[in-house]
């Protein structure tokens, strides 16, 4: 197992190598000039070269690069144009609010995908069955943005009984789990980003445990006379690892992937933090969201894998 894990750390340093070279150049295919961002109009050119001097604009992309990369493997991913702070503490505090609401958004999805699609495959071809297909088509097609406008609209327009946006009542810095004044901040958030998800899982329930259930081992239990309910269970024990595999992919998929879920709420996470920079021209920002962002991904596979071995020992990892 740590011969695994080791090797599997070291698979992912080119990985996120090329992960710095993607992100460092794709901050620049943009037009346009983020010291503009931060001067007037009528700025001389005397200005404009020293403000790009201070960060570093005026050198050749290969030298920037490797400056960013040099300062980014100890923690040091620059500062903010615009807001003049360290541009690690505003990723981490966006990371930590966008890992909180993605995965509350992955449990929900997968509770309602897990049961779903496990009547899905038990009553294969009955109407039940075709019911799970359909919403989970319907999940997958409904783009998140919408229907968090729409959730807003219903919930926190017309009937009130849910904010519309903010972190909680007392702004963005703080939140408390445990407190309905801030825990109603987060319900139409995580429903807006579960639907997604439960169609994928639901989908992945429903056909990994039907191949199961199709085995002959089934047949052999159900013969020694083993209950429905135990025939299930060993089903869903052989069906996890690809369960968990799509789980974790929907896990990263949320994480860079509610940038306009984030915006329409007001939730300080990453997305919300990606679209700013992304309006500002704030490359440093850019930069440093993307990349742990990448990062993040990266660990959450090796994770997912770990976790397929614990559940599955026939899984054998060498």
């Amino acid at each position: 197992m740590w011969h695994y894990i080791a090797r599997r750390i070291v698979y992912a340093i080119p990985i996120a190598i090329g992960v710095t070279v993607f992100c460092f150049a794709l901050v620049f295919l943009a037009p346009g000039n983020p010291v503009q961002m931060l001067l007037p109009a009528d700025a001389s050119q005397e200005v404009v070269d020293l403000i790009m001097k201070t960060y570093g604009f005026d050198r050749p992309l290969p030298v920037q690069y490797w400056t960013w990369l040099t300062r980014a493997v100890v923690g040091d991913l620059g500062v903010s144009i615009q807001s003049n702070r360290p541009v690690i503490d505003e990723v981490l505090r966006a990371l930590g609010n966008t890992i909180f609401l993605s995965f509350g958004a992955v449990m929900l999805a997968f509770s309602i995908a897990f049961v779903l699609g496990t009547l899905a495959a038990y009553y294969r071809g009955s109407a039940i069955d075709r019911g799970v297909t359909a919403l989970s088509i319907v999940g997958v097609s409904i783009p998140n943005y919408w229907l968090g406008i729409v959730l807003v609209i219903i919930f926190a327009v017309e009937l009130n009984w849910l904010p519309a946006t903010g972190m909680g009542p007392r702004g963005s810095e703080t939140f408390n789990l445990f407190e309905w004044s801030h825990f109603k901040h987060v319900i139409l958030p995580i429903i807006t980003l579960c639907m997604v998800p439960v169609g994928m899982i639901t989908r992945t329930t429903r056909s990994a445990v039907s191949e199961v259930l199709g085995n002959d081992f089934v047949n052999t239990l159900r013969a020694k006379g083993l209950g429905e309910l135990a025939v299930i269970r060993h089903a869903l024990k052989n069906a996890m690892p690809q369960i968990l595999a799509v789980m974790g992919l929907q896990f990263g998929y949320l994480m860079g992937g509610s940038i306009l879920v984030e915006t329409i709420f007001n939730w300080p996470g990453t997305g919300f933090l990606l679209n700013k920079a992304i309006l500002t021209r704030d490359i440093p920002v850019l930069q440093g969201t993307i990349l742990i962002l990448a990062l993040v991904f990266v660990f959450t596979n090796l994770v997912v894998d770990l976790f397929q071995t614990a559940v599955d020992p026939r899984i054998k990892r060498s």
